[in-house]
């Protein structure tokens, strides 16, 4: 049984705790949107899961949103339809209502991956599209060498690609996301060429695993990378990053269709 909180939250985050601002951080990126409307095709009637405040909702088709958090549904701009209260793992619509179906990072809060992603496919004629991290390669990114609680907890969360695609079945593919240097976006590997953003709590917050750390990591974090930024030292290690183009890490598309 799925537990919520008072806000509705369903996964392991109470966004009306934490979701404020979320939408002032995390705008839709045109580069990453363009990846999901080719994953999930030319279907007229799409399903986002875990919509929050409508990230990329404008990318092609109908879409049926489903959001559980109230916070979150009450950011959602006023030219997209109200979002469905309810939760991936009980999703109220019938077998194959939708020609396609999107979870964009949402799958790693849900409290029931296999059942929620099943529920997907129930409801879905085609293509079911994540937009997810790989929890193999988050501890590559440089935030590691000051946070390493956070991306120690984004690697916990995740399901692996492996599980994902068991749960989904069918045909399915993966593919790398590079994440343009300016993205907008803002989850914590956006951020790889931009190390100050990070320094803002408000940025930090927008990204939920940072909700898992105490303050004491959160303090040292801002200390440690501060004193770093000064004394050039992130510049000698890491400066390279503000110039490159794109980043190619953690972040995923994976895309499963039912067998023909």
């Amino acid at each position: 049984m799925t537990t919520r909180t008072h806000d509705g939250s369903a996964g392991d985050v109470d966004y009306g705790t934490i979701g404020s601002g979320y939408s002032t951080y995390r705008r839709p990126d045109g580069r990453i949107a363009r990846f999901i409307a080719g994953a999930l095709g030319d279907g007229r009637t799409v399903l986002n899961v875990g919509a929050g405040a409508g990230s990329y909702e404008n990318i092609g088709g109908t879409v049926t949103a489903v959001e559980p958090s109230a916070s979150m549904r009450a950011q959602r701009p006023t030219g997209l339809t109200p979002a469905v209260d309810a939760v991936a793992e009980n999703l109220p619509f019938a077998d194959g209502s939708f020609d396609a179906a999107m979870t964009l990072f949402s799958v790693h809060q849900w409290s029931d991956v296999t059942a929620g992603l099943r529920e997907m496919r129930r409801v879905t004629s085609g293509p079911v599209v994540l937009l997810t991290c790989d929890p193999t390669l988050v501890r590559d990114f440089w935030l590691y060498a000051y946070a390493p609680e956070v991306l120690d907890t984004e690697a916990r969360r995740y399901p692996s690609v492996d599980e994902i695609v068991a749960a989904l079945g069918g045909d399915a593919t993966v593919e790398a996301v590079p994440i343009p240097l300016d993205c907008t976006d803002g989850f914590n590997e956006a951020y790889y060429g931009r190390p100050e953003m990070l320094l803002d709590p408000a940025a930090r917050q927008a990204c939920s695993a940072w909700s898992f750390v105490d303050d004491h990591a959160r303090e040292r974090f801002d200390r440690t990378l501060r004193r770093d930024l000064e004394a050039g030292v992130w510049d000698e290690r890491f400066g390279h990053l503000r110039t490159r183009p794109t980043y190619e890490g953690s972040l995923v598309v994976i895309r499963a269709t039912p067998e023909a």
